[in-house]
């Protein structure tokens, strides 16, 4: 069952060459940096961007700006794409955002808005920065002896200062499983306190260490809405860089409907048939998660395989 639409933040590889390989050619990767057709994202310290004042596309630097405003920042090399090289710029707090927004002549925005308004590629794009300039900031000290860390690879390693030590350490993404479960056509949906009202969505958690995806899908259902999993399967994934995540999401099928909250992580779980869902749409007792996360489509499948129905003209009405 393959996805209405790709993923938000997901696709980058059809436009972005990564070129992973080339990233400890110190003279390459400055070569690519002084050069005209070079392009800087800059984010400030919460992982925010500037977006252009007149209409939704990311505020690109070029490599002008970027001497003349941050020569003193060094910048990661994100890729190749349509032949010009992405760079991030990382602030820190020496130079204040605030007061970048007039000089800019940009707006500031964050990555869960941008993800809605920005194409494709530029979503994806900020996603990659987000998540590299997070470990960046996260990832100061050697977990091993303590001794500060130097960026290298074009800021995707970071290495111990240590001479006796000298490891070298990675960026990290925690896996975390998101899954639509069905029984007899019906799925299941959970609201957590703090959500607005009426508001349900399919049930997620991280992956534990030692334990497969699958059994991470299995443990997580039975924990939050004691619900018994039996057959699961792999639907699409979503980088999730909020801060440091990537949200596997998958289908499943439930032995029976025997709901037991037994924890306090969800204040409520239902099962929902398609026309309990577009009734609800319909009359607004019922919302979806936004079309950010995967949720969104694993219920607009679910919705599409089972009834026929379409979740964005649901939502649209």
């Amino acid at each position: 069952m393959a996805p209405l639409r790709p993923n938000t933040f997901a696709g980058l590889s059809l436009v972005l060459d990564r070129v992973a390989e080339r990233r400890d050619e110190l003279d390459w990767v400055e070569a690519q940096a002084l050069s005209d057709e070079a392009r800087y994202l800059l984010l400030d310290p919460a992982g925010e961007t500037w977006l252009l004042a007149e209409r939704e596309a990311l505020r690109w630097l070029d490599a002008n700006e970027r001497r003349a405003l941050f020569a003193d920042l060094p910048a990661s090399l994100l890729g190749i794409a349509e032949g010009r090289p992405h760079f991030l710029l990382a602030l820190d707090d020496a130079h204040p955002a605030d007061a970048l927004t007039a000089a800019l002549g940009a707006r500031r925005i964050g990555l869960r808005d941008a993800g809605l308004l920005l194409p494709a590629a530029e979503a994806g794009l900020f996603a990659y920065a987000k998540g590299l300039a997070h470990w960046q900031r996260e990832t100061r000290y050697c977990a091993y002896c303590g001794a500060p860390l130097v960026l290298v690879a074009s800021g995707h390693r970071a290495r111990c200062t240590n001479a006796a030590c000298g490891r070298l350490h990675f960026p990290r993404t925690d896996a975390a499983i998101i899954v639509i479960v069905e029984h007899e056509g019906a799925c299941l949906l959970g609201r957590q306190a703090g959500w607005p009202p009426g508001r349900y969505s399919t049930l997620a958690g991280f992956v534990e260490p030692g334990e497969s995806l699958e059994d991470a899908v299995r443990r997580e259902v039975a924990e939050e809405s004691g619900v018994r999993v039996e057959a699961v399967h792999y639907h699409s994934s979503q980088p999730w860089p909020l801060p440091a995540s990537l949200m596997v999401g998958f289908t499943a099928t439930a032995h029976s409907r025997d709901i037991q909250l037994r924890d306090s992580e969800l204040e409520d779980a239902r099962w929902f048939t398609p026309q309990q869902i577009a009734a609800g749409l319909a009359d607004g007792s019922l919302l979806t998660p936004t079309r950010l996360s995967v949720s969104y489509q694993l219920i607009a499948h679910w919705l599409r395989e089972r009834a026929g129905l379409e979740l964005d003209t649901l939502v649209a009405r």
